[in-house]
């Protein structure tokens, strides 16, 4: 073997290698369309951003995503079962909401309320979610 060999075979492997990179970053991947004709078709978890996050073509793939995340947190947290234990959860942690209001609004600096008002109105907000996952409880 003399340098010119070693030279062409220094460079198969290095288009090759290129090849390897450009086509594994590729989304493709051979699909059958049910017409008999093959077609390229991108699977669900490789999906470019715009298609992932429902846009355009995207959008039935990615609501099918989310029926299937939906099914699978239903069925983990069994609201039909355990609706009583999650009213009792959410009516504590009103009643600790409501605590933390009252001390919030009794520590309010008069000089700078300011922050301490700001906390108040986050603490509003959690009640309504509260109020609306509570809602949600009903209505299952």
């Amino acid at each position: 073997m003399d340098k010119r060999d070693i030279y062409n075979i220094g460079l198969i492997f290095t288009i090759g290698f290129l090849a390897y990179l450009i086509f594994r970053n590729m989304n493709f991947q051979e699909g059958f369309d049910g017409s008999g004709n093959t077609t390229p078709s991108t699977t669900p978890s490789t999906t470019t951003a715009s298609s992932s996050s429902g846009i355009a073509g995207g959008a039935a793939n990615y609501s099918a995503l989310i029926k299937s995340q939906t099914i699978k947190l239903q069925d983990t947290i069994l609201i039909s079962k355990y609706r009583a234990d999650y009213e009792n959860i959410i009516m504590n942690m009103d009643d600790l909401v409501n605590n933390l209001m009252l001390q919030t609004v009794l520590t309010i600096d008069q000089t700078n309320p300011k922050p301490k008002l700001a906390n108040l109105v986050e603490l509003n907000q959690s009640k309504n979610a509260l109020n609306n996952v509570m809602k949600f409880i009903d209505t299952k």
